[in-house]
């Protein structure tokens, strides 16, 4: 992303250093230029952006992916527990009607 930035101020800084180098360079051809450098800069810059929010959207799902992992794993070890404890209260039942 640096490389980009740097990569598009460099071509930014060639393209006004070549309008304004000229000695026929208009003041039209010199805006035009200009306009263009800060363009392009302003589309590296949306580019970064875009690659900025890309990465973290992609963060962002893959901790919705762990969060969603761990609930599940929470229930299921819930489940367990429940199921657990109902075969303790039969067994417990069983030996008390044994036990009478």
């Amino acid at each position: 992303m640096k490389k980009i930035i740097a990569l598009s101020t460099l071509l930014a800084l060639g393209a006004l250093g070549m309008a304004c180098g000229g000695s026929e360079s208009n003041t039209a051809n010199v805006n035009k230029s200009v306009a263009n450098a800060l363009n392009s800069a302003a589309n590296a810059a949306n580019s970064a952006a875009n690659a900025a929010q890309s990465a973290a959207n992609q963060a962002q799902t893959a901790a919705n992916q762990v969060a969603n992992t761990v609930s599940n794993a929470a229930s299921a070890n819930s489940n367990a527990a429940k199921a657990n404890i109902a075969a303790t209260n039969a067994n417990s039942a069983a030996n008390h009607n044994a036990n009478k």
